[in-house]
C-alpha cells in the first residue's frame, strides 16, 4: 500500500486585533479573560464505571482464551473512544481560540509535576491540558497567531487584576470569590486569574 502526500498551503487567518487570557483548571476546563467559560468534557470520568467493569471482567478471564481476547478488545476500544472524545474537544476549542484571537496568553503548566499529586492525578490526566496547549501552538503557527506562555509560578489567582494587590489567602483553592481590601473590586477566582494571565502575557510581548 502506498500513500501520496502533497503539500497543502495553509491560509493565514484574518487578524481580529483581539487578545485573550486563558486560565486552565479542574473546576472548569478553561476560563477566558472575557468571562467565557468552557466546562470539562470529563471523558474518562463519564466512562469510568464501564471501564472498571470491563477491566474486572478481563482480570477474571483465563489467559489465552478467546473470551479474554474479546474483553481485551472491548477495553482497548473504550480507551480509544475516551481518547477520541478528548481530542475532539481539544481540536474544536483550540481551533476556535486561534480563529477568534490574535494573541493567546496561557500558563506554562508543569503537568508532569502536577500529576504527582495522587488525589488529582486522574482528573489532571483527563483534562489533557498539554495536548490542548500543543494543538493551540501549532495552529497559531499555521495561521499567523501568537501563543504567549506565562510562568507557572506567576501568582495569577492571588493578584487583584484591578490594582495589583496580592491576596495570599487565595492559595486556598476552595475560595472561589473574593473582594480586594484595597480597591473593593469583587473577583471571580478564575476570571480574575485569566485577566492577570492576559496582562502578564501582553507585558512579555511589549
Amino acid at each position: 500500500m502506498s500513500v501520496l502526500c502533497t503539500d497543502v498551503e495553509v491560509e493565514i487567518l484574518d487578524k481580529t486585533n483581539t487578545s485573550i487570557g486563558v486560565d486552565l483548571g479542574l473546576k472548569t476546563f478553561a476560563t477566558l479573560s472575557n468571562g467565557e467559560i468552557y466546562n470539562h468534557p470529563k471523558a474518562m470520568n463519564k466512562s469510568l464505571k464501564k471501564l472498571a467493569k470491563l477491566q474486572k471482567q478481563l482480570s477474571r478471564k483465563q489467559i489465552g482464551s478467546s473470551n479474554r481476547n474479546k474483553t481485551r478488545v472491548k477495553v482497548a476500544r473504550l480507551h480509544e473512544k475516551i481518547a477520541n472524545q478528548r481530542n475532539d474537544f481539544s481540536h474544536k476549542l483550540s481551533t476556535n481560540m486561534v480563529r477568534d484571537f490574535d494573541v493567546i496568553a496561557i500558563e506554562n503548566l508543569q503537568v508532569k509535576n502536577m500529576v504527582k499529586n495522587k488525589r488529582l492525578a486522574r482528573d489532571i490526566t483527563d483534562a489533557s491540558w498539554s495536548e490542548f496547549t500543543r494543538q493551540m501552538e501549532y495552529k497559531a503557527d499555521w495561521y499567523g497567531k501568537s501563543i504567549v506562555k506565562v510562568d507557572t509560578f506567576y501568582p495569577s489567582s492571588q493578584l487583584c487584576s484591578a490594582c495589583g494587590y496580592q491576596n495570599k489567602e487565595m492559595k486556598d483553592l476552595k475560595i472561589r470569590r473574593w473582594t480586594c481590601p484595597i480597591c473593593n473590586a469583587i473577583h471571580d477566582r478564575d476570571i480574575n486569574a485569566s485577566i492577570n494571565i492576559l496582562n502578564k502575557g501582553l507585558s512579555q510581548t511589549a
